[in-house]
């Protein structure tokens, strides 16, 4: 599955100023009959977007006009729970390029970069600085530059750098999953077969 190329992107966030996101909340396990990656986004946080009478809940931040972008910003430990890569799926889905933490879980980390959405960990501090930013102005704007992994507020100009796996991030700037990596290294292993 080739992905879009990632290599910077620069939007308003939607603030979910909650810790301990887990998978099933993200999207809930009754959702996940489906065998293809499309339509998740529209379930994506159902039980928190919807009331029982599938009625919006006008408090949830995700049903709030006043914020849109293409990068969320969660709370600590977001993406905990069970492995299901079907939240990776709805995120993606629903049209966000970028998740922003101080902490993802570890399957979840891999599960969005293995569907071409990049998570971003921050400190504690550079995340507050962040809901801080957006609570002042709901259209405040944050710049991703994978290159260099940095993360800015623009607002303010103050910038964190952010880890990412080397080869993950050349998947990511390519528009790569592991199969496309693998061939378009193909002249390198037929150099390599013929040396050995």
């Amino acid at each position: 599955m080739t992905t879009e190329k990632f290599v910077t992107i620069e939007s308003s966030a939607i603030p979910l100023a909650i810790e301990n996101v887990d998978t099933d909340q993200i999207i809930p396990a009754r959702f996940l009959k489906a065998t293809t990656r499309d339509g998740f986004g529209e379930n994506l946080f159902r039980d928190w977007r919807y009331d029982k009478n599938n009625k919006k809940i006008d408090s949830f931040v995700l049903n709030k006009p006043i914020y849109a972008g293409k990068i969320l910003v969660g709370g600590k430990n977001f993406g905990s729970g069970s492995s299901r890569e079907h939240a990776a799926w709805a995120i993606a889905d629903y049209g966000f390029k970028v998740v922003v933490s101080s902490f993802f879980a570890d399957i979840f980390k891999n599960n969005t970069l293995n569907n071409g959405l990049l998570p971003v960990q921050v400190t504690e501090d550079f995340l507050k600085k962040i809901f801080q930013a957006i609570d002042k102005d709901a259209h405040t704007k944050l710049h991703v530059d994978l290159v260099n992994q940095t993360i800015t507020i623009l607002a303010t100009s103050e910038s964190e750098k952010f880890d990412i796996n080397p080869y993950k991030k050349t998947c990511l700037i390519n528009g790569y999953d592991d199969i496309d990596y693998l061939f378009n290294m193909k002249d390198k292993i037929e150099a390599f077969e013929k040396r050995a």
